[in-house]
């Protein structure tokens, strides 16, 4: 759009009272953010109604986020007869499509292209013995999580457990609702009995683990009408107060006897806290039971360079796979329940050993391996550095490129919450930062060798050191500030750290970045009008996305109101 164009714009907006920011620049790119599955018709359907509204209420973009783009070479051809009509349609409403590439964060579509391009976490030198031609593991965790299936108790307060909110107000001993076993443990309306501690309905226990090692924790839970269902965790905690794990449990209002998991690697911790419960309780009723930590193996096993296989005698005799030892690989790697998506816990498999080997039974081993985990609802991070990756993020964007030969990428480096453990990602003497630099230019290498005209554009956080690069994000290994030297000043950032405004908007008008800003997020429309306000002297800042994550468009036309003034 024309400064002239934005000039007479705001004007019509004057005269019709609407009360509009204008930032230091036209917003010249006024987007709205699609997630959609192009191959099914209906959703097709939708989405040219949804190109019609736009079209009508001042956008000139469509960012389209769809999952198939990631594995073009596999959909059936009814996918490419909906998506050409929906560029057909784009086209003459003059609205230019932006599809998404590159799912570095949630890598769900690029690993679909192979699992073991997941980024892993070591283990070291995991304790086996050999009998009857199976290696099994040794650890030396004996014991069970103590007091985790609440038998023990004296006024509702359960043995074993080093802290328990709120023992005989909002947490009781049931003996007459359990999983297994004479007792339950029982929270009742914990956001009213439980008032001094935030509602919080949780037990904590310390307990010695080995460094470098796979866990699995898992608890029986029922619920009956508990408000604060989707609050219900399940963690260890290493030092300096590091979570571990960050699955979510999946926890339902209302749901019998239902086992949950997690998976957590134990990093350089010799002991760590095992936390289950709610934060933040509110009314209704759970109950749990049976809660078990045990150290495992092989779960979501990584094969891949950077990603060895090791296996070893006591007396540091190395042993060859295939030979002393059958090949180790999970089946259910990043293929439940379809190929590119990871489940939390499944039977890891077995390292067996043939006959003829020269391991005997009795043998005792140590066998080193990668894993990876899943984070919230089941999100894992490629690597980082690994050659394929790139080579695959390049054969994505050469089939979205036939598709639909777009002016724009979006590049979708987003909240990277694992990095920087692999062998193909450390080096000595990088910072977690400076691996993501290098990885966003060789995102942008992969990209340009396809289209080097296209103009490029990237999610803010992870280059954001008021958002989240910063040190001890998550599962990252190490500090990623200087992420953002890694994006070249042609780069347009989709800013969405609303919250930080005042510190990030100048942080990357600074670095002479143009800057769109990622608004509504299923909430007031009108807010972008105060985000704008915030960033009206700062050069660089000339558009604004309409972005939904709950597929709302029913604020399409007030939120353009409020960004630029349309009626």
């Amino acid at each position: 759009m024309t400064r002239l164009m934005g000039l007479i714009l705001l004007l019509l907006a004057a005269h019709s009272g609407l009360n509009v920011v204008r930032a230091a620049e036209p917003i010249a790119r006024r987007w709205v953010y699609l997630q959609t599955n192009l191959q099914v018709r209906e959703n097709a359907d939708k989405a040219a109604e949804i190109l019609k509204r736009a079209a009508q209420a001042g956008y000139n973009g469509v960012v389209l986020a769809d999952y198939k783009l990631n594995v073009l070479d596999r959909v059936p051809n009814q996918y490419f007869v909906n998506a050409r009509q929906f560029k057909k349609i784009a086209d003459d409403l003059k609205l230019e499509v932006i599809p998404t590439v590159a799912p570095i964060g949630y890598s769900d579509g690029l690993l679909a292209h192979d699992p073991n391009l997941a980024e892993g976490i070591p283990v070291r030198s995991a304790p086996f013995v050999v009998t009857a031609g199976v290696a099994t593991l040794d650890s030396e965790l004996k014991e069970s999580l103590p007091g985790g299936t609440f038998e023990e108790h004296r006024n509702h307060v359960v043995r074993g457990w080093d802290f328990q909110d709120a023992a005989d107000r909002a947490s009781f001993v049931d003996t007459l609702v359990k999983h297994g076993g004479a007792s339950s443990l029982r929270w009742e309306d914990p956001g009213r009995n439980a008032k001094e501690g935030g509602g919080n309905a949780r037990v904590v226990r310390q307990i010695a683990v080995a460094p470098w090692r796979q866990y699995h924790a898992s608890v029986w839970i029922r619920t009956a009408g508990y408000e604060a269902a989707d609050s219900v965790r399940l963690f260890g905690m290493g030092g300096g107060g590091r979570v571990l794990s960050h699955s979510n449990l999946g926890v339902k209002r209302d749901q019998d006897w239902t086992q949950h998991h997690v998976i957590f690697n134990s990093l350089d911790n010799q002991e760590i806290r095992i936390y289950c419960g709610t934060w933040g309780g509110r009314g209704g009723t759970l109950w749990m039971d049976d809660l078990v930590l045990e150290e495992t193996a092989f779960v979501n096993l990584l094969r891949r360079s950077g990603c060895p296989f090791e296996v070893t005698g006591s007396d540091g005799t190395a042993y060859q796979e295939g030979r002393d030892y059958a090949p180790v690989r999970d089946s259910r790697l990043g293929n439940v329940p379809w190929a590119g998506n990871f489940d939390v816990w499944h039977e890891p498999p077995r390292l067996s050993i043939p006959a003829g080997s020269t391991i005997r039974d009795g043998a005792r081993l140590k066998v080193g391996f990668s894993h990876t985990v899943t984070v919230h609802d089941n999100q894992v991070t490629c690597c980082l550095a690994h050659p394929q990756v790139f080579e695959t993020v390049e054969m994505q964007v050469r089939e979205v490129e036939k598709l639909f030969s777009p002016r724009t990428y979006f590049l979708s480096h987003d909240e990277i919450r694992m990095a920087n453990w692999c062998g193909s990602c450390r080096r000595e003497g990088q910072t977690a930062g400076q691996l993501l630099a290098e990885n966003a230019k060789g995102v942008i290498a992969a990209v340009r060798r396809v289209n080097p005209n296209a103009h490029l554009c990237i999610w803010s956080d992870m280059f954001d050191p008021h958002h989240n690069a910063h040190d001890g994000f998550y599962l990252v290994n190490g500090d990623l500030a200087g992420s953002w030297l890694g994006l070249p000043r042609d780069m347009t950032i989709v800013n969405w750290n609303h919250d930080q405004a005042t510190k990030s908007l100048p942080f990357f008008a600074e670095r002479g970045q143009q800057q769109v800003l990622a608004g509504y997020y299923d909430g007031d429309p009108q807010s972008i009008a105060n985000w704008l306000k915030t960033g009206a002297n700062m050069p660089g800042i000339n558009g604004a996305m309409y972005t939904t994550w709950k597929n709302d468009f029913q604020h399409l036309e007030a939120f353009a109101r409020a960004a630029w003034g349309t009626k």
